[in-house]
């Protein structure tokens, strides 16, 4: 079987090593216990959680056992990592809840049954009884202030000010790792790049303290050619959780992505085969198009099931290529026929406020049907006698709205 640091680094996933060929040499001649963590700043994760999940699938596939850290305990001080502004403390209930929340994501992934099953921890679990004078006695002098200093992700913190709090969350990760690697044997950490300074002082620590190896690998980031990350829509972040960005809006980013970017979201973010994702970006033409549709399925059913995907692309088809209404997403607004389009576009989420949907419609591209929208306080009851219609926004955006007032 092929080592599986070949499959990732083929596939476009690693960014960042340590120890790069003995960390090679293990993963190809045992069973590596890694993990990989996600604090829950949110009730859901998002888009750019996406790769090093896929990545922890991949080596799970390959005979390796992941562990999956929720960090119900490092989200009480924050990742003050490329910030530009402290983050918002969250009360221990909310950080509760966030975690519940996102478990069932993280199961969708990867398999917990078999002899390499995954497991879900959460380092709420010893962070939260820590004796603070007893940690710094024990591992105070291991921590390095003036190596932490020079970290990457502290740089613009420093710049504005990086408080005391803030500075705690490198050691406290530092410290998940070598619980896992005592408890659990846990020899190795994953994670996106903008994690590789917290990564790496975990790596650092346990050859520090227990004079034992450890190992970081850094996944990608998704990103653009131009380096922007990718995964933000219009209402903000593309979220995992179907409540907060739907099947069919998943489905729609991905279907629209730039030409240049299709080849590396599917080695990235599906299973396709290498030889398959280069035959179907073989050509810089409207054969793409074939492309951009089973990156869109694939991801979908991935993340909602098989499913949601197959439904998303009939509501596509239906929106774009003539399949009909029924098949087209469908959004109910509470609102009446005397209400005005600014304020369905709002309500239907294809517009952030009124005057963005007014601007929207002053610059003529927004049609209720087949009737071209030219007054920017039009309502409904101006251009449709129904109840039902179809909601266009440019040549992208096409919902069937049902007014349920």
């Amino acid at each position: 079987m092929e080592n599986v640091f070949d499959t990732l680094e083929k596939r476009g996933f690693i960014k960042q090593t340590v120890y790069k060929d003995e960390l090679y040499k293990l993963l190809g001649e045992k069973s590596v216990t890694f993990y990989c963590g996600f604090d829950p700043t949110a009730d859901s994760l998002h888009i750019g959680h996406f790769i090093p999940l896929m990545a922890a699938s991949i080596m799970q596939k390959a005979g390796h056992k992941p562990i999956l850290l929720v960090g119900g305990g490092t989200a009480m001080v924050g990742d003050p990592s490329h910030r530009n502004d402290m983050r918002q403390m969250m009360t221990k209930e909310t950080i509760a809840d966030n975690v519940e929340k996102i478990k069932p994501q993280l199961k969708r992934f990867l398999s917990f049954d078999g002899d390499n099953a995954a497991v879900i921890v959460n380092n709420a679990d010893w962070l939260c009884k820590l004796n603070y004078i007893e940690f710094l006695r024990d591992y105070g002098a291991f921590l390095s202030v003036n190596k932490m200093l020079t970290a990457d992700c502290f740089k613009t913190r420093l710049e504005k000010g990086l408080s005391f709090l803030e500075f705690n969350y490198m050691p406290m990760q530092a410290y998940d790792f070598l619980r896992l690697y005592e408890d659990y044997g846990c020899e190795l950490e994953i994670g996106g790049n903008d994690q590789w300074s917290n990564i790496l002082a975990g790596t650092d620590f346990i050859r520090r303290t227990l004079r034992k190896d450890a190992y970081a690998l850094t996944c990608t980031l998704l990103e653009s050619k131009d380096g922007k990350k990718m995964g933000k829509t219009q209402k903000g972040a593309l979220w995992l959780s179907a409540d907060k960005s739907s099947p069919y809006e998943m489905y729609q980013y991905f279907r629209n992505v730039d030409d240049e970017e299709v080849e590396n979201c599917l080695r990235l973010l599906t299973y396709v085969e290498l030889d398959e994702i280069k035959a179907l970006c073989a050509h810089r033409d409207e054969r793409m198009n074939i492309a951009k549709k089973r990156l869109a399925y694939e991801v979908v059913k991935l993340i909602h099931g098989e499913q949601e995907a197959i439904e998303a692309e009939k509501q596509t088809v239906a929106a774009f290529e003539g399949g009909g209404d029924d098949d087209m997403q469908t959004v109910d607004v509470a609102a009446g026929k005397d209400a005005q389009i600014a304020e369905i576009m709002m309500l239907c989420g294809i517009a952030k406020s009124k005057s963005e949907a007014r601007r929207l419609i002053e610059g003529g591209g927004v049609k209720l049907d087949d009737k071209k929208v030219d007054n920017i306080n039009g309502v409904v009851g101006d251009y449709t006698d129904g109840k039902e219609f179809v909601l266009h926004k440019g040549k992208k955006t096409h919902l069937k709205i049902v007014i349920t007032l």
